[in-house]
């Protein structure tokens, strides 16, 4: 019966590796219990080896395929970037579509899986857009409890019953709601996207129900318009 092959980490290789060329081969394999092959193998690979994580034992999945259209395609997502356009997985797939096509490789399907690995291979991620949060006030929960206590006051003073009650809302939007994840490189500090100008222009949707949806409201901003001069 075949014996079970043994991984071994990085750290422990690296470590091999050092007594080598200290001491030899032969004495590393001794002291070791791995075969000389393995010993001359990582200390052809010391340096790929001082780069990974002391804990992980293989290098699975870091090779590129296609290393030209992966490099076309990192570059392309880098200028996106540096514009502080949003960009997503999909978009990613289907520009790396495009390239394959400009290169005549006719077997590259551009998945979510070759997406997923093309992004750990060339430390890409998919990050939140950054911005500015809003704090609650200090006296927020009294306020919410004075509020309360000025509805209950007016439900039962002026006899109101659960017919007469309608649940509405107001919902502000925006003409353009920009994309709040981008793919971009790990580690960034700051990812910003460029938008068309039009995500701080509002307008309001007013959203009810008493026992069943009512037709929504939409509210726009008013312009005013100029009054006319009396004529002559």
């Amino acid at each position: 019966m075949p014996s079970k092959r043994k991984s071994y980490s990085a750290d422990y290789k690296l470590q091999v590796v050092k007594y080598a060329a200290e001491n030899g081969n032969r004495a590393a394999e001794r002291k070791f219990g791995v075969t000389e092959k393995l010993v001359r193998d990582w200390r052809k690979a010391e340096v790929s080896l001082t780069a990974m994580k002391k804990t992980k034992k293989a290098n699975r999945g870091l090779k590129a395929r296609w290393p030209q259209l992966e490099e076309r395609v990192r570059t392309w997502v880098l200028e996106q970037r540096a514009a502080g356009r949003g960009l997503s997985t999909v978009q990613l797939r289907l520009h790396a579509q495009v390239v394959a096509k400009e290169m005549n490789i006719n077997y590259f399907a551009g998945g979510p899986s070759w997406c997923y690995r093309f992004m750990q291979r060339n430390r890409l991620s998919i990050r939140p857009r950054t911005t500015m949060s809003q704090k609650l006030p200090a006296d927020f929960q009294a306020k919410v409890d004075s509020f309360r206590e000025f509805v209950e006051k007016h439900v039962t003073g002026h006899n109101v019953t659960p017919d007469h009650i309608i649940n509405m809302d107001e919902v502000p939007l925006t003409f353009d709601i920009p994309m709040g994840r981008s793919v971009a490189e790990k580690g960034l500090k700051s990812v910003s996207i460029v938008t068309t100008g039009n995500e701080k222009s509002h307008f309001t949707v007013v959203l009810a129900c008493c026992g069943s949806k009512l037709p929504p409201m939409v509210i726009f901003k008013r312009k005013t318009m100029p009054k006319m001069l009396p004529s002559p």
